[in-house]
């Protein structure tokens, strides 16, 4: 067991479209343009996943530069791999509050939805 938990903002989406159908599902989910299932292309290191994946995420995005494409795939690296059990996750209503959860299960690929790569089980706790 790990002796600290660690905290991540995670976003559900531009201007968090999708934070209460997460909420409702118990998942957080990042896209990025790479629906692909990740299951057994994320090493320890996320500087070995970016060599990988960066150039996929560019030539979907043309005209953004490195740096751009470095920092989606590190994120997207960080919610399958990075985040773990246990780990705390907040992320914006998109109203001015946010919902809070605890990471309960790993990355699992669900093609088709809305924020397909990777999806993470939080057990997000109820305002009520």
């Amino acid at each position: 067991m790990r002796a600290l938990k660690n905290y991540y903002r995670v976003m559900l989406g531009k201007r968090s479209a999708f934070a209460e159908e997460a909420r409702k599902g118990n998942f957080i989910g990042a896209d990025y343009d790479i629906a692909v299932d990740l299951t057994n292309h994320l090493p320890d290191n996320f500087r070995e996943f970016n060599e990988k994946f960066i150039p996929l995420w560019q030539q979907k995005n043309p005209g953004k530069s490195k740096v751009s494409a470095g920092l989606c795939c590190g994120q997207l690296w960080t919610v399958a791999r990075g985040i773990q059990i246990g780990d705390v996750v907040l992320s914006s209503n998109g109203q001015g509050a946010y919902y809070v959860g605890e990471v309960t299960g790993g990355y699992f690929y669900k093609p088709g939805e809305r924020l397909p790569p990777p999806r993470v089980n939080p057990k997000f706790l109820d305002e009520d």
